[in-house]
């Protein structure tokens, strides 16, 4: 993983032209389709308009994803840095903020000492955040009427680091046999109460609240990634209230929405949902990526027995679960950057703490997008956006624009890619060729960066930290690697 490493698979950037990338494809058995050429901006997908049940409209079908962000101060506030990012999601041209950052619910819960926290100390730091996106998208493109801006309420459960970037206070629903040994937890560490999450309930409740009263259109209930939201989906064995049967799997979201309905009437919600999972992987033979091991899994949300395939029945069961709880925007995911980060970021380098891919990283890709299609075929009526598009680099818009054009989505997320390229859905809606030299190349450094207690960012394209001291640390990190 060091400077050295020399992927297994052919780069994104030498498919040049549209007959490479099909050559490519078809050579590896990869059924991705994509157009081989855009259309003009009046006639392109990208720029219709989305409609929601309460007649709220979004301009186009690109949206911003929700980072989780490492550059807060301790107290949960934002930095300039931070403000530096929404600028970016401000003017991107995407239509829907979907989140726009992972905030946590309280202290406890932060994944990492600089994350930010919504809380009545906070409130006026959210409050302005908005008002920035808001100046700023004004700015660029004359109106915000079409601009639906959403925050993702997180607690992180399992991966809590409140107050270190080394050390884990973890807060688990069961104990797992291959995460508690890999994070330092004996089988004996203690889960969280049916009490404990009732309290975690009713601050989830308080900070959609705030959310509502510092003006932000919708909240986010993260279900993703294996922080707490997502733990629970996998609860199997857990005894009590919260684990076990579907029904208690789901107690956590359908106790939330209740409590929201209750105290901030009129507040619209959303879901990041990791629609599958696979067994953890770690390091095998050359440092590729392995499941850990082979047999019965019972702990995979939307996978199989084994841990190695899907199972979409409980995630159509779930998004079934929301729609009747009148939640329609649900964005599309997959697995944990903690466990199998293959599965919800593809990329030829990995981050410090990962493995070389076990799979060309066009298959990640393509799973991505076929689970999301699957389930927007099976709910045609919830507002789907899908994710896991940055490898595509230069393609992305051609498969970005047969997923929309074809109804495999409605919506198309950027993530990681914003951070070197923030204005991406602008160029694509208004039909402009790509800047090459700001597409993100999936370096990882934005993700290696903070496992290592330093600022997120992307190191390789954006000067503002190309000329940070962090950059030559984390080169020094590398080199170690």
């Amino acid at each position: 993983m060091s400077g050295k490493y020399k992927p297994k698979f052919t780069r994104m950037a030498q498919l040049k032209t549209a007959p490479d990338l099909a050559s490519y494809l078809e050579t590896n058995g990869i059924d991705l389709p994509f157009d081989d050429t855009l259309l003009p901006p009046g006639d392109s997908p990208f720029n219709r308009t989305i409609t929601l049940k309460s007649g709220r409209s979004i301009g186009n079908s690109l949206c911003i994803l929700p980072m989780e962000g490492w550059d807060g101060t301790t107290d949960g506030k934002p930095s300039d840095f931070t403000r530096n990012r929404w600028v970016k999601f401000a003017e991107s041209g995407a239509k829907l903020l979907f989140g726009c950052e992972a905030v946590a619910v309280c202290h406890e819960g932060k994944a990492n000492p600089n994350q930010l926290v919504i809380s009545e100390d906070n409130y006026d730091e959210f409050v302005h955040l908005r008002q920035l996106l808001l100046a700023k998208h004004t700015a660029k493109f004359g109106r915000t009427d079409d601009l639906l801006i959403g925050l993702q309420l997180t607690h992180s459960g399992r991966f809590c680091k409140p107050n270190s970037h080394k050390k884990f206070e973890s807060q688990i629903l069961y104990a797992h046999p291959y995460l508690n040994a890999r994070f330092g937890m004996d089988a004996s560490y203690p889960v969280l109460t049916d009490d404990a999450i009732d309290t975690i309930i009713d601050q989830y409740v308080s900070a959609a609240v705030l959310a509502q009263r510092a003006g932000y259109d919708f909240v986010d209930i993260k279900h993703c990634h294996g922080y707490l939201g997502h733990e629970f989906l996998s609860a199997v064995n857990r005894e009590g209230r919260y684990g076990g049967s579907f029904e208690n799997r789901t107690r956590f979201l359908r106790s939330i929405v209740a409590g929201i309905r209750q105290a901030a009437p009129g507040l619209e919600m959303g879901i990041r949902l990791s629609a599958f999972d696979l067994l953890p992987f770690k390091k095998g033979p050359n440092d590729v990526g392995e499941p850990e091991q082979t047999g019965t899994y019972p702990f995979a949300f939307g996978g199989s027995e084994t841990g190695l395939g899907l199972d979409l029945d409980e995630p159509k069961a779930f998004l079934e679960l929301a729609q009747s709880l009148g939640i329609q925007l649900i964005c599309i995911t997959g697995g944990s950057p903690y466990y199998n980060p293959h599965l919800m970021r593809p990329a030829l380098f990995p981050p410090s703490d990962g493995y070389l891919p076990p799979e060309d990283p066009l298959l990640g890709v393509k799973r991505q997008i076929d689970v999301t299609a699957e389930l927007k075929r099976a709910f045609p009526e919830l507002v789907i956006i899908g994710s896991g598009y940055s490898y595509l680099q230069e393609w992305l818009p051609n498969v970005a624009q047969h997923v929309l054009r074809t109804g495999m989505a409605d919506s198309v997320g950027f993530g990681r890619m914003v951070l070197s390229y923030p204005t991406m859905p602008a160029d694509m809606a208004a039909g402009a060729s790509l800047t090459r030299n700001l597409i993100c190349r999936t370096f990882s450094d934005c993700t290696t960066a903070p496992r290592n207690g330093l600022l997120s960012g992307c190191y390789p394209l954006d000067p503002l930290y190309k000329k940070l001291p962090d950059a030559e640390q984390l080169k020094a990190i590398k080199e170690t690697l």
